[in-house]
């Protein structure tokens, strides 16, 4: 084998080592990730993403991504600080803000952040009530986000946002509260139902007022209520005296006399006969109406009162 064989074979062999090495030491580094490189188990740097060159055998790389990630935390069972057993999950907003220490501080980082996320939504469900987990879960979720954030920070690793998705109530809390709800519901009718009747007495009683001072518009109403009773087919309307001849028989009517006055129709008339013929008063009681008149005139002496008559008294002697 000559020299030029030998050198042909040697530099084949040289390009094929060359291809290899290139081959091993080049490595894409995507948008959505950032590359960490190790040589030789220390970290040198961080490798934008696009095309990079690494030393064979020497150099190891490690991607770690950048995008958001969405954790769903499972459910988690507790007693709230009014002693109602409840049932919440959550999920987590979160990204990766410094790949080195996501990669070299936590052993695995996604698996720390699901961690902390379910012992902090324990937490914040035994320091809130119920009614705080139904109605106020944005103060929860900026507390929530607070919790889980303060450790991830150490860790290369920023959370986002934390949102409370569902809380799960037991069913006969949920039956109760139906009945508080329609009980609530059921008072603020009443209340409505009982201020519509107020406000209507105070119409019904400016309207009553001013039918009284213009009996036109009382007769006016009532032919409006006819005519509204009228349109119905169903329904029949009778009226046995007009309204006219009820207001005739209404100014015929004399006005009432004052009690203990006498009316004119009990005032007997005196004719002067009648006053000649009765020259005295009249008899008191029957006897005395029944009496003898001596023939001289003179009224006699009372006798003894009849039993059971009454006796008004004797009467003066004439002189």
């Amino acid at each position: 084998m000559d020299i030029a064989t030998v050198i042909s074979l040697v530099i084949a062999a040289g390009a094929v080592l060359a291809g290899l090495a290139a081959g091993t030491g080049l490595r894409v580094v995507q948008q959505y990730e950032r590359g960490l490189v190790f040589r030789f188990g220390r970290v040198r740097a961080t490798r934008d993403p696009g095309l990079r060159l690494l030393i064979p055998f020497a150099d190891k790389m490690h991607k770690v991504p950048m995008q958001v990630v969405t954790m769903p935390v499972p459910g988690q069972e507790g007693i709230t600080r009014d002693n109602v057993t409840v049932r919440v999950d959550a999920v987590v907003y979160f990204r990766v803000i410094d790949p080195v220490q996501a990669v070299v501080e936590v052993q695995d980082y996604l698996f720390a952040v699901e961690q902390v996320a379910q012992t902090s939504l324990r937490s914040i469900i035994g320091k809130s009530e119920l009614d705080d987990l139904l109605s106020n879960r944005e103060q929860l979720n900026r507390g929530l986000e607070l919790m889980i954030d303060s450790p991830a920070l150490a860790w290369g690793v920023h959370i986002d946002r934390v949102e409370i998705k569902d809380v799960a109530l037991p069913e006969s809390l949920k039956r109760s509260m139906s009945r508080q709800a329609e009980a609530e519901r059921e008072r603020r009718a009443r209340v409505i139902t009982a201020e519509g009747e107020l406000q209507a007495s105070h119409r019904l009683a400016e309207a009553g007022d001013r039918m009284a001072s213009a009996p036109a518009a009382l007769q006016l109403r009532l032919l409006q209520t006819v005519v509204e009773v009228a349109a119905e087919k169903n329904s029949t309307l009778v009226l046995p005296f007009p309204v006219e001849l009820l207001r005739f028989l209404e100014r015929s009517t004399p006005a009432d006399s004052e009690p203990g006055e006498p009316s004119a129709a009990d005032t007997p008339t005196t004719h002067p006969e009648d006053t000649a013929r009765s020259p005295g008063p009249a008899p008191a009681n029957r006897a005395e109406a029944s009496a003898p008149v001596p023939a001289d005139g003179r009224p006699s002496r009372p006798g003894p009162a009849l039993p059971g008559a009454e006796n008004p008294g004797a009467h003066p002697r004439a002189g």
